[in-house]
């Protein structure tokens, strides 16, 4: 008895030992810190949605660049600037800053602000505001309507040339449509250059949508974009639909499919009696022309040049009309584009 008393005790002892361990074991697991998600416990990090980040970088990477070039534009002669002062009405104004890079300011006078920030130049008028003694704790906006050296000048054949402001970079089909879009006489590309540089660029401007895209190019501040005249043929007289018809093919036009863009010759039409005026280095010139043995494939097709007048008379008008008669009547009809 007394041995198996001396076991049980020793078996006892053990298990409450050992329940003892399990416990402080389980208490410490619980009071340590948890592991953060994406770190190991071998102390290295793991990215918990891979390189998805990257792109969310990336966009507040240009938010930010968009913001800091933003803040870079400096005020320059030209400029067009409100300026208001809190609690004094009479001191803010509209004005522009002058050739000098000044901008007058009431009961101080002029203030050099070329060169500067917005931020800055608001700082320069409290700080003169101060030192003249008209305010003691002046408090200034200066707010950029416009920065003539940041604009985008557009002329040619667009609706309504002029000069476009453009903080930042713009696509070429922006400053157009700004611009009010392209003529009907309007070539199919455009002419780029740059400030500062010598060097253009021409783009061509398809009518094709799925070709546009490559053609809308950056157009930066600074820049100067042309659209030239496209080459016009005019048919006049007796033909379905008078007028001046764009030549915007590379291989250039030909009377036979100029006449027949102008829907071809009436019934009323004296076919062989057609004329061009055509002008050359000598002066305005009437040609004949081979009209009639064309359309019967009896003579070949000829080319036309920019600016050509087409005349086809009626048959019952022995002659055609004088070369002024003609310039006269092909700058009032209408022009048509057509797919040369």
């Amino acid at each position: 008895m007394s041995r198996l008393r001396s076991a049980v005790c020793q078996w006892s002892s053990l298990l409450i030992l050992l329940t003892i361990t399990l416990v402080s074991q389980i208490s410490l697991g619980q009071n340590a810190p948890p592991t953060p998600d994406g770190i190991h416990q071998d102390g290295t990090t793991k990215d918990p949605i891979g390189t998805a980040n990257a792109p969310a970088d990336n966009s507040r990477q240009a938010t930010n660049s968009q913001l800091n070039d933003s803040a870079k534009l400096v005020l320059g002669p030209g400029d067009e600037v409100e300026i208001a002062v809190y609690g004094a009405s009479d001191l803010s104004q509209h004005t522009r800053v002058s050739a000098d890079g000044n901008i007058s300011v009431p009961l101080v006078g002029y203030i050099r602000v070329a060169g500067l920030t917005s931020s800055e130049a608001e700082g320069a008028i409290e700080e003169q505001l101060r030192q003249n003694n008209i305010l003691n704790n002046p408090q200034v906006s200066v707010f950029v309507k416009q920065y003539t050296a940041s604009s985008v000048s557009v002329v040619g054949e667009v609706a309504r040339p002029g000069s476009y402001s453009t903080l930042g970079p713009h696509r070429l089909f922006d400053i157009i449509q700004a611009a009010g879009g392209l003529t009907d006489k309007a070539a199919n590309r455009a002419v780029i250059s740059h400030r500062g540089s010598e060097e253009t660029t021409t783009v061509e401007l398809p009518r094709d949508p799925a070709k546009m895209a490559l053609s809308n190019v950056d157009i930066k501040p600074g820049d100067t974009l042309v659209v030239p005249t496209a080459p016009i043929v005019y048919v006049l007289g007796e033909v379905t639909k008078p007028g001046g018809y764009v030549l915007n093919s590379t291989n250039g036009g030909t009377l036979l499919r100029v006449v027949a863009a102008a829907g071809g010759p009436t019934h009323q039409a004296s076919v062989g009696g057609t004329k061009m005026l055509r002008n050359t280095p000598s002066g305005l010139k009437l040609l004949e022309v081979p009209l009639k043995n064309v359309l019967k494939a009896k003579a070949p097709d000829m080319p036309v040049q920019a600016e050509d007048i087409i005349y086809v008379p009626r048959s019952r008008i022995k002659a055609a009309l004088s070369p002024g008669a003609l310039l006269m009547a092909a700058a009032s009809v209408a022009i048509y584009r057509v797919p040369f």
